[in-house]
């Protein structure tokens, strides 16, 4: 069978000076000027183009991608159903049906308090049919949920094409209709005023930024919704939550290193919000609210935050009093007030860690079985328990959901996440270890792998993300046994830019210290290498987004390492994003990147290692990138440009395969077998690349 040839994209000269060096951009045309509306003919005809020769490369590896598929099915139950919770006088569950695609969303009222869940299906009402409202659609993805309190009334989103504008509705669950017109362009979970008569949504606007918090009240017309909020910073978005207590709604507004949080009565959405501290830059905070004081997570004291509270009639930041101080030891990631205690998440040397603080003067730890694993919360949704659901998992553990009793302090397993095709954790190996940096640091990589595997150089899976302060953490994936299974090793790298090892580490890979990131990726690469693991071209790598930002800027860096690259919707054209105010995430991300309009060594740091802007003609790897026509965050043209210019570069005979989801956006297909489909693909792209089939 004859190799198709790949399609060549037009030269299309382009060009702009900025801090007095010129930019040549030949692929600009890619950017369809009448964004989010993507309707010009020759982009279309191109990114249709590559999908073809991505279907004719991976032709003769359909009968590896289907077994593939099915191995991955076989490890997700056909059907399956979360673990109930008690919300307001009723048990809550999603449910998937055999074989589908998609949740149902149930409840059944509490009859008994001390009874257990009922078993009987007809005591459950479907309050939710996502396989129903995804029928008519290519793409479905539920956003946010909130019943009313008392329970008639569900708020949901869904977004039908990927571009995250979420249209929210109303319905009534005692009559099964909709209630009022239904609000396009929102975005996250609505919040209920206390007496069920009125809500508060985030709208977007042209930009898709989250900008205005509206109230609507029930029975009126969205001509009468009442602004509460708006935000006029472009660079920060906006949020709408309630506190623990359910007593206040927050109203949060900020960026990626500065927050401003505001509260009103639930019982008073019309109220004048309050403000808690005027933002300043590089101090976030978050809130929450018990027993008549507010509590502060805060990182104005000590950048790993710390735990902070004020009256409940006077919350500004000159009465905050410390509860938890600050440490360079351990980094507090989140925390929860519920009646008598706070609950807060601790990371300590890149692991997980729940911590209880009673009010009564208890401190302690909540103890888990593995050392290595990953923890956090549950569905918890009343105030007033006697037990907290949390979440468990390490890289041979499924994932499972405990109750946590304070009374005895007993962790009690309700569910484990099943493998229908069989698991057993004992069968493989879990390490820790830690890659020297050329400039020093010691870099976490957490490894696993069968016990069995024999002595020599395996094909190694190296992930990482090392962005926005978001760890890459040690947990458990049905998904990659395929390649365990086919000999791999599989490894994360725990590399600056995300916050395993505290906010420090986050700040080391960010702004003027990016290329940390994808220099720590290469040296973790090179020291499993050393240690034996693999050998260079025996390495897969994958990531997406900020990832796939990675994924470009490693490649470029050395690409003799790598035997096959994925690069999921990557942000590989930083430098021209950076420069585009007309996308809602520019402004919003100059914290994190650096503002290249205004500052001239922000745009030569950025031109440096701009994945796109660095490539040079020589040898590549196998590469596979993906894109979302209808992609918000990374838009479709980043990854189109990127594989448009490297056909043009690259001096070797290896694949370079674009796929475009033409109706998805950032997180590719939105069925749960549509996306294992992607993955199949993906994995048979791998192991073909490595000899591994």
């Amino acid at each position: 069978m004859s190799t198709p040839h790949p399609p060549v994209a037009a030269r299309i000269p382009h060009r702009y000076t900025r801090h007095g060096i010129t930019i040549d951009d030949p692929y600009a045309w890619l950017r369809d000027p009448g964004y989010p509306d993507v309707t010009d003919q020759q982009v279309l005809d191109y990114l249709t183009a590559e999908n073809d020769y991505f279907d004719a490369c991976m032709a003769p590896h359909q009968d590896l991608v289907a077994k593939l598929f099915e191995e991955l099915k076989g490890r997700q139950p056909e059907a399956d159903e979360s673990v109930p919770y008690r919300m307001d006088g009723y048990w809550y569950q999603w449910r998937y049906e055999h074989g589908a695609q998609y949740r149902l969303w149930l409840r059944a009222p509490i009859t008994d308090p001390l009874a257990p869940p009922p078993a009987a299906d007809d005591a459950w009402q479907v309050i939710l049919d996502e396989p129903k409202l995804a029928e008519a659609h290519n793409y479905f993805v539920l956003g946010g949920m909130a019943v009313s309190p008392g329970g008639r009334y569900l708020a949901w989103s869904a977004d039908t094409n990927g571009s995250e504008r979420f249209t929210l509705q109303i319905t009534d669950l005692e009559t099964g209709t909709t209630v009022d017109e239904a609000v396009p362009d929102t975005l996250g979970a609505p919040e209920w005023s206390s007496d069920g008569s009125a809500l508060l949504y985030v709208r977007v606007n042209e930009q898709w930024r989250p900008y205005q918090v509206v109230r609507h009240r029930l029975g009126e017309p969205l001509a009468d919704d009442r602004v509460i909020y708006e935000e006029q910073d472009e660079a920060f978005f906006v949020g709408v939550d309630k506190t623990s207590s359910e007593q206040f709604l927050l109203i949060t507004t900020g960026d990626h290193v500065t927050s401003e949080v505001r509260c009103l009565p639930a019982d008073d959405p019309d109220a004048e919000p309050m403000l808690f501290a005027r933002r300043r830059p590089g101090h976030e905070y978050s809130v929450d609210h018990g027993e008549g004081r507010f509590y502060v997570m805060s990182n104005r004291w000590h950048k790993n935050f710390a735990l902070l509270r004020a009256p409940e009639d006077a919350p500004g930041s000159e009465n905050w009093e410390l509860v938890v101080k600050g440490s360079d030891d351990c980094y507090i990631t989140w925390f929860a007030r519920f009646r008598g205690r706070l609950v807060v998440g601790e990371r300590i040397d890149a692991l997980d860690q729940v911590r209880i603080i009673e009010d009564a003067g208890d401190d302690y730890l909540l103890e888990f079985p593995e050392p290595i694993h990953t923890v956090g919360l549950g569905a918890n949704a009343e105030y007033d328990t006697d037990r907290l659901r949390v979440h468990y998992e390490s890289m041979t553990t499924p994932d499972t959901v405990f109750d946590f009793h304070f009374g005895d302090r007993r962790l009690h397993p309700l569910k484990t996440q099943r493998i229908p095709s069989g698991h057993d954790p004992s069968a493989y190996t879990v390490k820790r270890l830690t890659a020297p940096a050329r400039d020093g640091a010691r870099i976490p990589v957490s490894l696993v792998y069968r016990k069995d595997l024999p002595a020599g150089h395996h094909p190694l899976y190296l992930t990482g993300y090392g962005a926005y302060g978001m760890p890459t953490l040690p947990g458990f994936s049905a998904n990659r046994l395929s390649l365990l299974d086919r000999g791999f090793v599989y490894a994360i790298a725990h590399i600056r830019g995300g916050d395993e090892l505290g906010y420090a580490w986050y700040e080391a890979g960010k702004l003027d210290k990016r290329t940390n990131t994808f220099n720590d990726f290469v040296d973790v690469a090179r020291h499993l290498i050393e240690r034996g693991y693999t050998r260079p071209g025996r390495i897969a790598i994958s990531g997406g987004s900020a990832g796939g930002e990675l994924m470009g800027a490693v490649v470029n860096q050395a690409p003799d390492l790598w035997g096959a690259v994925v690069a999921h919707v990557p942000f590989v054209d930083v430098l021209n994003t950076m420069q585009d105010t007309t996308l809602p995430l520019t402004p919003i991300e100059w914290p994190e990147w650096g503002n290249p309009i205004e500052d001239a060594e922000a745009f030569a740091y950025i031109l440096s290692y701009s994945p796109y802007d660095q490539l040079a003609p020589g040898d590549f790897p196998p590469m596979l990138v993906t894109a979302g026509l209808n992609d918000p965050r990374v838009t479709y043209w980043e990854p189109a440009k990127y594989v448009a210019r490297l056909r043009t570069l690259k001096t070797d005979d290896n694949w370079l395969l674009l796929k475009t989801n033409m109706d998805a956006g950032h997180r590719g297909q939105s069925g749960r077998y549509d996306a294992l489909q992607e993955l199949a693909e993906e994995f048979a792209f791998i192991l073909v690349s490595l000899g591994a089939d």
